[in-house]
């Protein structure tokens, strides 16, 4: 599913038009990652929580040439499914 599937999908389930679903599944995504940016976590009950983790600085070996190389610390946006989605998909 991409995210025009999505928007129809929304707009059928919840009787919005498509550029109402549109809207509305932007906005969702705009404030996730805001919160993000900022540091917070988004918990959503019963699907699940959106987080931020870093993952450190560390030395890596280039495969072509073998030579060691430096890999910069990153932040990464982080999934963990609710225990009702988990359930939901079983």
């Amino acid at each position: 599913m991409n995210k025009t599937d999505l928007t129809n999908a929304i707009a059928a389930k919840a009787g919005l038009t498509k550029a109402d679903a549109k809207k509305a599944l932007e906005a969702t995504i705009e404030a996730i990652t805001e919160a993000l940016k900022a540091g917070e976590k988004v918990a959503l009950i019963g699907f699940g929580t959106f987080a931020v983790s870093e993952r450190g600085a560390r030395t890596g070996i280039n495969p072509q040439n073998k030579a060691v190389i430096n890999i910069a610390a990153k932040k990464l946006a982080k999934f963990k499914a609710g225990a009702e989605l988990d359930a939901a998909i079983q």
